[in-house]
């Protein structure tokens, strides 16, 4: 029997992160997922309940020494999708770019675009051809959508991160691969908040779908959860 597809799924510990996860060895998958050193997580749960089919792997994201000794561990591994789900916002989301603390700044840019284009860079030639490379963007990531405001260095971070994507996407056009920047839409998690209106259960089967059906498909996608394209 043909061996089970892999994904590494880069902030896996808990919420959206944690729900893929689920998702994707639901679908018969096999998962690594990373988690930040610290107490016991929802990943670790889901690798009991599936063993031999779950991989955790300790990473912080903004530490560039913690990426490149991840990739040493999985040299030689082939992971059929690589999806960067990590990211943060602001203590205060009403906060406007121009009052917010630099280090506050620093903070979201750094986990939100910086890091996650750290993670594609080190990790990518482990994706084969017809493997899919993803990160967790969002609709307030628009620039054209952008009509109400709030939100701004959230909002400011997510646009950085789909232009990144851009260029990583024109650096690798002589070898184009799947590529997705992901709209999931407002969903109730910790980051989201408890007035999002979708909740987990009915946002991840279709996030997990979307991946799947779009690996393969060469060339970068800014998608929400519908398969719908979101303006840059």
């Amino acid at each position: 029997m043909p061996s089970a597809s892999t994904i590494l799924i880069v902030g896996a510990s808990r919420g959206l992160g944690a729900a893929m996860a689920a998702g994707f060895l639901g679908r018969g998958w096999n998962v690594i997922g990373t988690v930040r050193a610290g107490p016991r997580t929802e990943l670790h749960d889901l690798a009991e309940k599936h063993p031999g089919c779950v991989g955790i792997e300790t990473l912080d994201i903004n530490e560039a020494g913690q990426i490149a000794d991840l990739r040493g561990r999985l040299a030689g591994k082939a992971l059929d999708i690589l999806f960067v789900n990590a990211g943060t916002t602001t203590h205060d989301q009403r906060v406007r770019v121009g009052d917010v603390a630099t280090e506050e700044f620093v903070r979201v840019m750094v986990t939100n675009a910086l890091g996650p284009m750290r993670v594609i860079e080190a990790l990518q030639d482990l994706v084969p051809a017809d493997g899919m490379i993803g990160a967790m963007s969002s609709g307030q990531g628009s620039i054209a959508n952008n009509e109400t405001g709030m939100r701004e260095v959230y909002r400011g971070s997510k646009a950085a991160l789909n232009m990144f994507m851009r260029s990583f996407a024109a650096r690798e056009v002589a070898h184009p691969r799947a590529m997705l920047a992901l709209a999931p839409g407002w969903i109730r998690t910790d980051l989201g908040g408890p007035d999002a209106p979708f909740t987990i259960e009915e946002s991840v089967p279709l996030l997990v779908d979307l991946l799947i059906a779009k690996r393969g498909v060469p060339g970068l996608q800014y998608l929400d959860r519908f398969g719908q394209a979101v303006p840059w």
